[in-house]
């Protein structure tokens, strides 16, 4: 004789997979939250060290033009 399967059985196997999905969402949204501060974080750092390096660009040449031009007086 076969034996029916019991529909709480199926229903209690869906809720622990909802269950699991929903930790695994919950997991994947604070990583992706996580992951998006950094990525905002390193953003900041990259334009502090673009406008750092142009800074010591423009001085470089500010001193060469000045070395060009000490050169140049007798």
């Amino acid at each position: 004789m076969s034996r029916h399967p019991d529909p709480r059985d199926d229903l209690a196997t869906l809720a622990a997979r909802i269950d699991a999905l929903v930790s695994v969402v919950q997991r994947l949204s604070d990583e992706n939250r996580r992951l998006m501060q950094a990525q905002e974080q390193l953003a900041g750092e990259r334009a502090q060290l673009l406008s750092k390096n142009e800074q010591a660009r423009s001085r470089v040449e500010a001193m060469i033009q000045r070395l060009k031009s000490m050169e140049a007086s007798p």
